[in-house]
């Protein structure tokens, strides 16, 4: 919103940009489209991570999140006006030859606005296109899970278990459909050995979870597959004691979220720390 608030101000007063219609330094169109004839990027704003709220109805958005890229377009000096229509004509059409949809439509107050979707080989991507006349803003997310920088330590673990008797672990990193650890899974691990290595009376479950995706049986299986690969290294590779821990595999039977959305399938997929 405060994207869309800043170019119509610059509207609003009627001044162009009073730089040189040139690109601003470290821009470049998106991959996903070339630009219109004739104009220049004026702002430019890569965020390796964000969200947006799509308008996709009257009075309904929808919040997507992931790389996130937002473009000022304005008409450089001497060039023909295209009408808004036209702009937003254009980015239609190139969607849908790539197989893309048209989601949402309107007009604001002599704005075009159009709400792309592009589903294409396994990669989900969202396109926001405001258009004036002689300039036109693109907001675009490549929806993606946030890579986890920050790993729930020792002492919070300790924490939540002593509360509520588990802890939720997101951290552990598997392979689609595979039970063997992924590196990035080692900072977590470090963590659980600490708690663990902290207070050796304390025995732990430590359960597998996953999403619905796939059958039932495949999942339990998986899910303890997990739960053994997290013992087999915390044991063989953290030094500790074997007796402290027991491998469960809950499958699909134990959501935290809903599995009809990829953000609650993710938050599913987990491996919880439970108090014996």
């Amino acid at each position: 919103m405060k994207r869309l608030i800043g170019s119509l101000l610059l509207m609003l007063t009627g001044i162009a940009p009073l730089i040189a219609q040139d690109d601003t330094e470290g821009s470049k169109d998106p991959a996903l489209f070339t630009r219109m004839p004739g104009f220049y990027i004026y702002r430019y704003d890569d965020i390796q991570f964000d969200n947006y709220e799509f308008p996709v109805g009257s009075q309904k958005t929808q919040a997507v999140e992931g790389h996130s890229i937002f473009i000022i377009y304005w008409l450089k000096d001497n060039v023909q006006q295209p009408s808004a229509l036209q702009i937003v004509r254009n980015y239609t059409n190139a969607i849908k030859k790539i197989g893309g949809q048209l989601l949402y439509e309107y007009e604001d107050g002599g704005s075009q606005n159009v709400v792309l979707k592009l589903v294409k080989d396994g990669k989900e991507t969202w396109a926001y296109v405001y258009a004036a006349g002689d300039t036109y803003n693109i907001n675009i997310i490549e929806k993606e899970a946030m890579d986890q920088d920050v790993v729930a330590d020792a002492a919070s673990m300790a924490s939540s278990i002593k509360e509520t008797g588990k802890v939720a672990v997101y951290g552990i990193y598997f392979d689609t459909g595979k039970a063997t650890l992924k590196p990035e899974s080692e900072p977590t691990l470090v963590e659980i050995a600490k708690l663990l290595k902290a207070d050796p009376s304390l025995k732990l479950y430590v359960v597998g979870h996953t999403d619905n995706t796939g059958s039932f049986d495949a999942n339990m299986k998986l899910s303890i597959d997990r739960a053994a690969s997290v013992v087999n290294a915390l044991v063989s590779q953290h030094s500790v004691n074997a007796a402290s821990l027991k491998a469960c595999g809950d499958g699909p039977t134990a959501p935290v979220a809903t599995n009809d959305t990829e953000e609650g399938k993710a938050l599913n997929r987990r491996v919880e720390l439970v108090k014996q």
